[in-house]
């Protein structure tokens, strides 16, 4: 598969479909992997990381999990390309800035990714749409297994699996769940719900995860820490702690609508306007304006608008893919009016 034909279709992540789709758009669960004897990555030389790339090769075509994924070796591609994964939520920003000798394995349905060479030698990803961390789990174990039968694993029975940052020593997973909290913001309890979960031993981070702030409303709540815990005990507690949280925000969307409906459904339906009107306007902004879109199909004051096509905007109107749309690099000013565009044409008839 070739970076353009990604696209061409939809994400399952983006889908809007599973538990909780109206506030939890994806639920992802990540492992990190060390290959043993290898050396870790951040004290490894290019034949180190050469030797990894080749087992890791190997071994997914091994793996009938992988049969029509797709493998990326970074300094293959342009910087365009690799942020194009990054917005995709496929890799991280580390995985595309320092592409020597790093590689991204991606499933057909982008459902499974593994960044080959980034912290550590494997970080397996999978994501899935709504609340749906077992599911998750169930698919991501068993790729886990089948590397586990290919290469032996950095492991030491008294500490878990070894990896390059001790906080992910244990299990070496994080489970993540991004939650759009509009109604929370728009009521000033976020920041009381935020820190409650601070204290609760779980981060929260930005749309796309660790050193990015929220946007859009949206918010990615994941486990610090795994030492010491079972994967099952991981899911079950952001289970818990999600559909807490869950029950906050519907609990202060049923608030807005009694007490504040007419403001509520003029910031939707102004938010709606410039959408499919606007000729000019940056990713920032469309963002905003998607959340409260979002939070307007939620509540049935859109009519006939599904998450599907509002969650693939998310990701469509970003830079890289708004460049690989027009086929060529494009300037700040115009990517923005290319995403006004875009926005205007996906939008297309009256929903309101």
């Amino acid at each position: 598969m070739k970076i353009e034909e990604l696209l061409n279709h939809t994400g399952e992540w983006l889908r809007g479909t599973g538990p909780s789709a109206n506030i939890v758009m994806s639920s992802r669960i990540r492992l990190a992997r060390n290959l043993d004897p290898a050396v870790f990555t951040n004290k490894a030389g290019k034949k180190n990381l050469e030797s990894v790339f080749i087992a890791v090769e190997k071994a997914a075509g091994n793996i009938s999990l992988f049969k029509g994924a797709s493998l990326f070796r970074m300094v293959e591609l342009d910087p365009v390309d690799r942020q194009l994964l990054v917005e995709r939520h496929l890799m991280s920003h580390e995985h595309a800035s320092n592409p020597e000798g790093k590689g991204l394995l991606v499933s057909t349905e982008e459902v499974v990714s593994v960044m080959i060479n980034e912290e550590d030698h494997l970080r397996i990803q999978v994501m899935r749409s709504g609340l749906n961390l077992t599911d998750a789990w169930s698919i991501i174990n068993a790729i886990d297994d089948a590397f586990a039968r290919e290469f032996k694993y950095a492991f030491l029975p008294n500490w878990g699996y070894l990896t390059a940052c001790p906080t992910n020593t244990g299990t070496a997973m994080r489970g993540s769940v991004m939650v759009h909290l509009p109604a929370l913001v728009m009521t000033k309890q976020i920041n009381k719900v935020l820190a409650a979960i601070s204290k609760l031993s779980f981060a929260s981070r930005g749309f796309y995860g660790e050193g990015t702030q929220a946007s859009g409303n949206f918010y990615q709540i994941s486990n610090q820490v795994s030492l010491g815990h079972s994967e099952a005990d991981i899911i079950q507690n952001i289970n818990g702690l999600i559909r807490q949280v869950i029950e906050q925000e519907e609990q202060a969307r049923q608030a807005l609508l009694v007490q504040s409906r007419p403001m509520l459904e003029d910031k939707i339906c102004r938010s709606w306007g410039l959408l499919k009107t606007a000729r000019i306007i940056s990713s920032q902004e469309a963002i905003e304006l998607f959340s409260m879109a979002r939070l307007g199909v939620d509540m049935g004051i859109l009519k006939n608008v599904d998450h599907k096509a509002i969650n693939e905007l998310f990701i469509v109107i970003q830079p890289a893919h708004l460049q690989k749309i027009e086929g060529k690099k494009l300037n700040a000013f115009e990517r923005d009016t290319k995403r006004a565009a875009v926005i205007r044409q996906k939008l297309g008839g009256n929903h309101v």
